[in-house]
């Protein structure tokens, strides 16, 4: 079986820290042989240009690239960032087939909520007027996510690492949009992901590690990596009522249809 790593940050500081050789050395491992393609997802113009360069060391590796709701803060110029990740996504060496990590973030006190309202509602201009595909991160903004989502109905796209509800599930997929289960789906506590997982069709379903973070159950609290897709295809197969080659099979094109690989 092959699996399509939908959603992964192999540029993130712990690979060097927690994998002897780092993250070149691991995509180069045996830990790799069973992942037919990984989607390595920017967040800010930095990680941006850390995403596309190795992405252009491994022929299996592609790019989504945008600002993460979280990222935005530490941008002083938000204008001047926006143009340069149009400039790096229309930049076809650089292997884009989305735009994303994009979406809303309310998990701190804190948080500025129009300013990401207003981040969120440009790259989603941005990728209409692209043509793109778009990767949404919503965590504790379910209400704003679809919001926005709905004000932009030419722009489809992944809702990733899902943590909404299976009612939010299926509205989702009415909308044209495909719904991506991490590590978390695995979990013995994780009803909502479970439940989500059983309604959505066949044809809008993807896996994805969100690595290094999210590593699925019997892996939970190490370094994640792509290798350890076999376990959360396992765990949404169960929650599907299907076999874990029947999910395997149909991630991968659901995967390959929605980035145009």
């Amino acid at each position: 079986m092959k699996y399509f790593d939908s959603h992964a940050h192999y540029y993130d500081e712990r690979f060097e820290e927690e994998y002897s050789g780092g993250a070149e050395a691991l995509l180069s491992s045996s830990n790799m042989e069973n992942v037919s393609y990984i989607i390595n997802v920017g967040t800010s113009p930095e990680t941006c240009r850390l995403a596309i360069e190795q992405a252009k060391r491994h022929e299996n590796m592609y790019t989504a690239l945008g600002i993460h709701p979280s990222d935005a803060r530490f941008i002083d110029d938000i204008e001047a960032a926006l143009s340069d990740i149009e400039g790096l996504i229309i930049d076809k060496t650089n292997k884009c087939r989305a735009l994303g990590e994009i979406g809303l973030d309310y998990h701190y006190p804190d948080t500025d909520k129009e300013m990401q309202l207003d981040l969120f509602r440009r790259q989603m201009k941005m990728a209409e007027r692209l043509g793109l595909p778009v990767v949404i991160h919503d965590r504790d903004s379910h209400e704003d996510v679809m919001t926005v989502i709905k004000e932009f109905p030419n722009v489809k796209g992944i809702l990733h690492s899902f943590s909404g509800s299976a009612e939010m599930a299926k509205e989702l997929v009415k909308l044209g949009y495909y719904i991506s289960f991490s590590g978390t789906v695995s979990f013995k506590n994780a009803r909502k992901p479970k439940e989500a997982a059983a309604v959505v069709p066949g044809d809008r379903i993807l896996i994805e590690t969100d690595a290094p973070y999210l590593a699925p159950h019997p892996k939970r609290g190490t370094l994640n990596h792509s290798g350890n897709l076999e376990y959360t295809s396992r765990a949404l197969a169960e929650a599907k009522g299907i076999t874990e080659e029947e999910c395997a099979r149909i991630t991968e094109e659901n995967a390959r249809r929605i980035f145009g690989l």
